[in-house]
């Protein structure tokens, strides 16, 4: 293998580094921005070809728009959430698309209305499928299977004391 052949081999390879680099902080910002209920940042991360698949493939939306008026009528002020995404599984398919799993740890706090004092933990497992649009990734497939999840009512002694929505 001559030196041409060697640098086009790792120039390949330092791209498909960069471009799973990309790939989590592109899901970082998806759940910052779930949780900071920035809906109009939220869906910069979506494809115009997204489809999801939330809540063991019970709900399918079709647009980022779609995705955002959905989570933002289901996630008002008054729930507190955090989704941690971690280990994530990235696998470059080309240049263009790539895959990746997630295991997605989420807590959710109702802080007042009908479910005040209620309290969510839940594990899943995140599957995502990603495209190259003009240089930049997006979620193209996104959707989890849920592991397990609890509901509880809070100790009416705990109090939340600041909350970034209030």
């Amino acid at each position: 293998m001559n030196l041409e052949e060697r640098i086009e081999i790792l120039e390949k390879e330092i791209q498909k580094m960069k471009d799973i680099e990309a790939i989590k902080e592109l899901k970082a910002k998806y759940f910052r921005c779930l949780d900071g209920k920035l809906w109009d940042e939220l869906e910069t991360t979506l494809s115009p070809n997204i489809e999801t698949s939330y809540s063991d493939g019970k709900l399918v939306f079709h647009s980022p728009k779609e995705v955002t008026d959905y989570l933002k009528s289901t996630m008002p002020k008054e729930e507190i959430s955090m989704h941690m995404g971690h280990t994530p599984e990235i696998t470059i398919e080309d240049e263009n698309t790539a895959t990746g799993r997630w295991y997605l740890e989420d807590k959710l706090i109702f802080t007042d209305g009908k479910y005040k004092d209620v309290g969510i933990n839940g594990g899943a497992f995140y599957t995502d499928k990603y495209e190259k649009i003009d240089g930049k990734w997006y979620i193209k497939e996104t959707g989890y299977v849920r592991i397990y999840e609890e509901h509880f009512m809070r100790d009416p002694k705990i109090h939340i004391t600041r909350n970034m929505h209030k």
